[in-house]
């Protein structure tokens, strides 16, 4: 397995260590293409995400969404911050060029959600939006 997926988080509490212990076992449930790399985490305080990079193997911070999504050694922002923040976050991964995993809920309205994925269609980007079981083999079949 050559390729990389290389993985910046958003947000660095409960959800972003439940995303951070994600990234480690999926390839342990489902086979992958890619070899996940968690390359960056992200948030506000620069002690909290440190705590969590150190914790979960992240191989380095960031305390800024722009400066993560420009960096050129991140394929797909996976947004675990609070619920208001979305829209800004999947908004700004998107208009630099990077796939977008989004908690859920997407957005806080439709008129937003309408608006990211008119943005990701547009940048030719993939999107999705995590659902705790969407792959659990009763609910795929269904």
């Amino acid at each position: 397995m050559a390729k990389e997926l290389r993985v910046g988080l958003v947000g660095y509490k409960f959800m972003g260590k439940a995303h951070s212990n994600a990234w480690d076992s999926a390839g342990k449930f489902f086979p992958t293409k890619a070899k996940i790399v968690k390359k960056a985490a992200c948030g506000r305080s620069k002690e909290g995400v440190q705590a969590l990079a150190d914790n979960w193997g992240w191989e380095s911070i960031e305390t800024s969404i722009d400066a993560l999504v420009k960096r050129d050694d991140i394929d797909v922002v996976d947004i675990t911050a609070p619920n208001n923040a979305h829209h800004d976050l999947v908004m700004a991964a998107i208009k630099a060029g990077k796939h977008v995993c989004c908690e859920k809920p997407l957005a806080m309205d439709v008129s937003q959600a309408k608006e990211m994925y008119a943005a990701a269609k547009e940048a030719g980007v993939m999107n999705m939006i995590w659902h705790n079981y969407r792959r659990t083999p009763a609910l795929a079949l269904a």
